[in-house]
């Protein structure tokens, strides 16, 4: 019997390890690859609201994590809808990714704002997606779209204001 229960506990710490890992893993990822980014964000003109250098991977390190819990929620779940939903979310993931590079690198600031706006409808979707599955999941989500959303704020107003 108490080898039936550690088999079960194993069962689901190996796919919730890996469901938060990943997000938190690709976020690193972004971060390192951009690691001049906090130097490029103090060499621009900002808009009134920007945060510290220092707030960004604080604030996203705890958006990555509560991504990962809600995408294992819906992982465990038995919808038709979870394939689905768990596209959409690796989707959206790898849309995130790529918007650090566009922004930090390359600084094409008007393209990663217009790449931000189908971020923003995929994370609608995706949450949207995710509340059909489990409320939980899908209010797991709404911290990160509203963050999506300060950013798209800040990242039109860069664009304006470092032309």
């Amino acid at each position: 019997m108490r080898f039936c229960k550690t088999f079960n506990l194993k069962k689901q710490i190996i796919p919730f390890t890996l469901c938060l890992a990943i997000p938190l893993l690709t976020g690193f990822i972004a971060g390192s690859a951009t690691a001049n980014s906090a130097e490029l964000y103090q060499t621009l003109i900002l808009p009134p609201l920007s945060p510290p250098s220092f707030v960004f991977p604080l604030v996203w390190t705890i958006l990555y994590a509560l991504m990962g819990v809600s995408s294992y929620i819906i992982l465990k779940s038995n919808s038709w809808l979870k394939m689905r939903a768990l596209s959409l979310y690796f989707l959206q993931l790898i849309f995130n990714f790529l918007w650090t590079f566009f922004f930090f690198t390359k600084q094409m600031y008007l393209f990663s704002f217009i790449w931000l706006m189908v971020l923003w409808i995929m994370v609608i979707v995706m949450i949207r997606f995710f509340w059909q599955i489990d409320k939980k999941a899908a209010i797991l989500q709404v911290p990160y779209f509203l963050w999506l959303t300060f950013a798209a704020y800040l990242n039109f107003s860069i664009f304006l204001l470092n032309k």
